[in-house]
């Protein structure tokens, strides 16, 4: 049983509501050599959601997906109090073989 390819009009439009940008510092770069993707996902984003968001978009199979939720610190911002966004993290596992390049894009 042959899966159809993947095109731009079976693509739902919630995957890319989902995936909002991939994180690009050293410490997901560190885990990129372990096999994973760090991306910034929705907050209300599941883990099961996620799973299928990057399979449909970059046609890979995901071994597993954590998250994490940093909360926003307490910052100034032009000398008023003010607090940061939270952020929630997906570190996506990807089977052996499997690459997705980053820089390319969504």
């Amino acid at each position: 049983m042959s899966k159809a390819p993947k095109t731009a009009a079976s693509l739902k439009p919630e995957h890319y509501d989902l995936i909002q940008k991939p994180v690009i510092t050293e410490k997901a770069t560190m885990a990129s050599e372990a096999g994973a993707v760090v991306f910034q996902v929705a907050m209300d984003a599941s883990k099961p959601q996620i799973k299928e968001a990057v399979e449909a978009i970059f046609g890979v199979k995901v071994k597993a997906v954590n998250t994490t939720i940093t909360k926003g610190k307490a910052k100034r911002f032009r000398g008023r109090p003010g607090e940061r966004s939270d952020k929630k993290k997906a570190y996506v596992m990807l089977e052996d073989g499997q690459t997705i390049d980053v820089t390319t894009g969504l």
